[in-house]
């Protein structure tokens, strides 16, 4: 399957010997492509046992060595963008040896982390920050006295995002000490789409212009004058066909394209940007998953790996089909409401397949929008949609919609436009760790005037729940998690849910608990055990006050569950109708803690956050003794 030639060298790896890039640097220049080699063979070794991301790595193999070999680091800052291709740097920089523990508990990070080592210079999860983090440290270098040097590394998925173009206006205002490597692998996670993207790979992809280009500089390199005017010549033809006039109209001393693979020049190229002080932006061309043949012809597929074990049964332990997955619910909702309404229009920030829309794309290519990376476009570009009559639908996850909060605010619930939200991998989403977990959106939804906002605690209820959404006209949110739900039966008709209705599904005594989103099946277990009522409360707002007040009057304590944060969340919007008709009744809020959850396993997580029914149900029984403990004694006769 390996593109490579086999590993060839006698004696101990070379990878072996590479504990810190130190190291690295007593290397012969020679030896390099041997390194780069092993270092393939390891990764694929261990991101097998792991699972994580795959493709981007293996094609930045070459530039994580080349950039650990000319630049000094860590005085020198690598700031990589995204994340997913910094397994090679984590391998190079002392933790080798940890990669088996890669996004397990206690283990390794899947991104960059500052806590993590002092090579990991800024922590990421989410892309097209890292020229900006980069410019920051360059300015502060230069206001302490330094003289070394920071490189940003982003890729031309990254790039379509406008907070990058944002940093590259600022670097030529400053003028500041650093270097963009701009890694061109035509490949985001999903295709990469917009006119830059395209304009790139047309230019890039013709080894005709660069051909052309070399070899008539050898055979004018002996005739000065000749040299000159196609130098000149160059120059005007460049500022037509050449990417590179942006860049350089920018402020930046723009060289390239050169193969991301060839050691040799990468050395060279990068030895001499280092030494050249200003802004400095290398243009390369590599190729996701180079190295392992069904990565480099299905990069998307191989964007990430589960862990390599035996294949998983389509069934579960008592013979019945596993549930389908929260995606695929919302891909087969937003097919089937497609075929009814054809103002449906669905929206994507570059997340087309994890957040189920493949078969809708290929459906409704006329009402398919991908916008790239780019979540403040896609939520305003809904916006516009709904002011002409149509139906957006924006497929987001929790996680990256923080990023378009203003626009949210302004441009769609301000207005009080008609788009529906999606909201995929809400609450924790276990080995991705904090930056992807989707654990403030019933939070800062929850306050913003207009707005909507439902937690569906099954399958079927995120169906309805969506045609609800879609049905109201003006701005829903509903947020489901990553995975698979309890498993209910799935009821192909739709119908609108009563809006700000909760529903009553155990009635019990003494205590009530009042579930948001899918731990209310955990929610069930525990009031079996205790006799206690459950409610599946469905909206975060409008929330169902009468049944609230019904709760309290009914039992003496109140527990409300949610997988989201505690402060501001489900459980204050509890606390808040309770406060306002003046009801004093002991309520337990129990929800995701006051800090930010590691990654693990979603099952470790949720016990971690005493969010299992078994944690669940600890904490109200500390809750009752401690009511017991306080309760006022009688007098005695």
């Amino acid at each position: 399957m390996f593109t490579e030639i086999p590993l060839t060298r006698p004696g101990t790896p070379l990878l072996d010997r590479i504990e810190t890039p130190a190291q690295l640097r007593t290397l012969d220049q020679e030896l390099l492509p041997q390194l780069a080699r092993e270092l393939r063979h390891y990764l694929m070794y261990t991101v097998g046992r792991t699972g994580g991301h795959f493709g981007a790595g293996l094609g930045v193999v070459e530039l994580t060595i080349a950039l650990h070999y000319v630049f000094n680091t860590p005085e020198d800052k690598l700031v990589w963008d995204v994340g997913h291709q910094t397994y090679p740097h984590k391998i190079l920089t002392g933790r080798r040896e940890a990669m088996i523990s890669l996004r397990q508990r206690g283990g390794l990070s899947g991104f960059p982390k500052r806590a993590e080592s002092e090579y990991d210079t800024f922590g990421v999860g989410h892309s097209s920050t890292s020229i900006s983090a980069a410019l920051g440290m360059a300015l502060a270098s230069r206001a302490q006295g330094r003289d070394n040097r920071n490189i940003a590394i982003i890729g031309d998925g990254a790039l379509t995002a406008g907070m990058a173009f944002e940093a590259l206006n600022h670097v030529s205002h400053t003028k500041a000490n650093m270097i963009v490597i701009l890694n061109d692998n035509e490949m985001s996670i999903s295709e990469n789409v917009g006119g830059l993207s395209n304009y790139l790979s047309r230019v890039w992809a013709s080894r005709t212009y660069n051909a052309l280009r070399e070899g008539g500089k050898k055979v004018l390199e002996n005739m000065p004058n000749a040299m000159e005017f196609v130098r000149r010549t160059e120059e005007h033809m460049k500022g037509l066909v050449s990417p590179g006039t942006l860049f350089e109209e920018l402020g930046f001393n723009y060289i390239g394209p050169i193969d991301g693979h060839n050691l040799e020049k990468l050395v060279t190229y990068l030895g001499k940007l280092r030494d050249i002080p200003g802004p400095h932006l290398l243009h390369l061309y590599t190729r996701k998953g180079r190295g392992f043949q069904p990565a480099e012809a299905d990069p998307i597929g191989y964007h990430a790996l589960t862990k390599i074990e035996p294949k998983a049964s389509l069934k579960t332990a008592d013979n019945k089909p596993k549930p389908p997955k929260f995606s695929a619910v919302f891909g087969q909702w937003l097919c089937d409401m497609a075929e009814q309404d054809k103002r449906l229009v669905g929206i994507t920030p570059a997340m087309r397949e994890g957040s189920g829309m493949v078969e809708f794309s290929r459906r409704f290519p006329d009402r398919y929008l991908d916008v790239a990376i780019a979540e403040q476009h896609a939520v305003t570009l809904a916006a516009g949609l709904a002011c002409e009559g149509q139906k957006p639908v924006v497929a987001i996850y929790s996680t990256f919609l923080q990023r378009a909060y203003d626009q949210l605010i302004h441009d769609v619930a301000l207005q009080n436009l008609d788009v529906t939200f999606g909201i995929d991998r809400a609450g924790l989403v276990g080995e991705d760790g904090p930056t992807h977990a989707g654990a403030y959106d019933l939070n800062y939804l929850r306050c913003i005037p207009n707005m909507v906002v439902m937690a569906p605690s099954d399958e079927n209820e995120c169906r309805q729940m969506l045609y609800t959404g879609f049905q109201h006209p003006g701005p829903a949110a509903v947020r489901y998690p990553r995975g698979t739900g309890p498993g209910a039966l799935i009821e192909q008709n739709m119908s609108a849910l009563p809006l700000g209705k909760g529903k009553l599904v155990r009635q019990g005594k003494g205590v009530a608990i009042l579930g948001f989103g899918t731990l209310v099946a955990a929610c069930q277990q525990v009031a079996d055990k205790l006799n206690a009522s459950v409610a599946d409360m469905r909206f975060v707002k409008p929330i169902d006050e009468a049944l609230i007040l019904q709760l309290a009057a009914e039992h003496e304590l109140l527990v409300t569950v949610e997988e989201s944060a505690v402060m501001g969340g489900a459980g204050s919007a509890v606390n808040e109708v309770l406060a306002q008709h003046g009801v004093a009744v002991p309520v337990l809020n129990l929800g995701l803690p006051d800090y930010f959850v590691e990654q693990g396993k979603p099952a470790e997580m949720i016990t971690e956050c005493g969010l299992d029914a078994e944690g669940i149900e600890r904490s109200i029984n500390g809750r009752l003794a401690l009511m017991a403990r306080n309760k006022p004694k009688q007098d005695a006769v």
